[in-house]
């Protein structure tokens, strides 16, 4: 008898406390799938940062982690009022035990250093403590606090596995003139706006790149007219590169290479190649950007098959009513970011009574009843004067 696969964990919750949009205290609770909506400049990819945060902290430690950020000034909210420092604290588990781990870390820039250094930093395994920062070393050496614990492979032995899966969290926002970029990759690795893009599809283990290019040219096929397959090339120089075939009057097909595809076609590239990875936790900025609502309706579905091959999460911010009008989305899978003078709030879409009354007995559908409750407060008076 075959062995059943143990449920992949995925994180739970999130919580913040004055971090950037977020004075907090926020938490967040997640599902497999989530998407976060709201006005501009809300808070939706201050979210997502929230996690790649501490997934630069765990793969590259603390000061890293908020170097990358530009600093202290550029992470802390603007609405702070206390010395209290900046909380990211995230539970991590699975549908039927969803605090498997649980990690907490406060920081704050060092009075004099002004380095960050570690306020609190916590761990639970379920609900036993099993590490509380600062301890009895970090009294008698304060320098110690200039590091955490999740970062060093010395002394995480007991939260490990924590560790390596707050590393496996991606983000993906592919910029489709990096692709083409023939420099694309000089320097990069694990670019989340795609300068490595090829490079990553062709260190691919070759059985598994040729069944997901098989699979993508699948739904090129309906996506892009006359498109007829799509294969990965290296040129003279040692440059991957990916080759597109499109069928017309003529009995050889026409040739593209990526320099001549559509953003859109790039995007859906790139999208189609992460959904089809597996892994850690995936973060999408706006996948429906530069792609026709009529695609769009059906990227649910993909990230639903997905769940059911390898139990991945995704978080993804939109505006699109497209993408939020499968009948597949719960009320419970849609965050609503509504800022103010104080900072953004995030609701969860079913705790609105007037909104889970629309889908539940009128049937709209979940993007037609939330989206205007994502709306910024006087869009009707938007105007310009030249």
């Amino acid at each position: 008898m075959k062995a059943s696969r143990a449920p992949q964990m995925f994180i739970t919750s999130l919580r913040l406390h004055h971090w950037r949009n977020f004075r907090g205290p926020v938490d967040l609770r997640l599902r497999r799938r989530a998407f976060l909506i709201g006005p501009n400049a809300s808070g939706k990819s201050n979210v997502l940062d929230a996690l790649r945060f501490l997934r630069d902290t765990a793969g590259h430690g603390l000061k890293q982690a908020v170097q990358l950020r530009g600093g202290m000034g550029e992470i802390r909210t603007l609405q702070a009022r206390t010395p209290a420092g900046l909380k990211v604290a995230v539970d991590v588990g699975t549908d039927d035990a969803p605090r498997l781990w649980t990690y907490s870390l406060r920081f704050r820039n060092h009075p004099k250093k002004h380095l960050p250094e570690v306020m609190e930093e916590e761990v639970y395994k379920q609900d036993d403590l099993i590490l509380k920062r600062p301890d009895e070393a970090d009294r008698k050496d304060s320098e110690r606090l200039a590091q955490t614990y999740l970062e060093q492979i010395v002394v995480n032995q007991d939260f490990r596995e924590l560790a390596e899966f707050l590393k496996s969290i991606r983000y993906l926002h592919i910029v489709p003139h990096l692709v083409r970029d023939p420099e694309r990759s000089i320097g990069r690795h694990d670019d989340p706006f795609g300068g490595d893009f090829l490079e990553k599809v062709a260190s691919t283990p070759a059985k598994t790149r040729d069944a997901r290019l098989r699979n993508i040219n699948k739904a090129l096929k309906i996506a892009i007219p006359q498109f007829d397959s799509l294969t990965l090339q290296q040129d003279a120089g040692g440059r991957w590169h990916l080759e597109a075939r499109f069928s017309h009057w003529r009995q050889s097909a026409a040739r593209q290479y990526e320099r001549s595809f559509s953003d859109g076609t790039l995007r859906l590239i790139g999208l189609l190649w992460s959904l089809a990875e597996g892994g850690g936790p995936l973060l999408l900025e706006e996948p429906e950007l530069a792609l026709h609502d009529a695609l769009v309706r059906h990227l649910p579905r993909f990230m639903a098959r997905m769940h059911t091959k390898s139990g991945r999460q995704v978080l993804i911010t939109t505006h699109s009513a497209a993408l939020l009008a499968d009948v597949g989305i719960g009320l419970d899978e849609v965050h609503v970011l509504a800022p103010d003078s104080q900072g953004t709030e995030i609701k969860v879409g079913k705790s609105y009574p007037d909104v889970r009354a629309m889908v539940e007995r009128a049937g709209l559908s979940i993007g037609a009843a939330l989206l205007p409750k994502a709306a910024p407060a006087h869009a009707d008076q938007f105007s310009f004067d030249f």
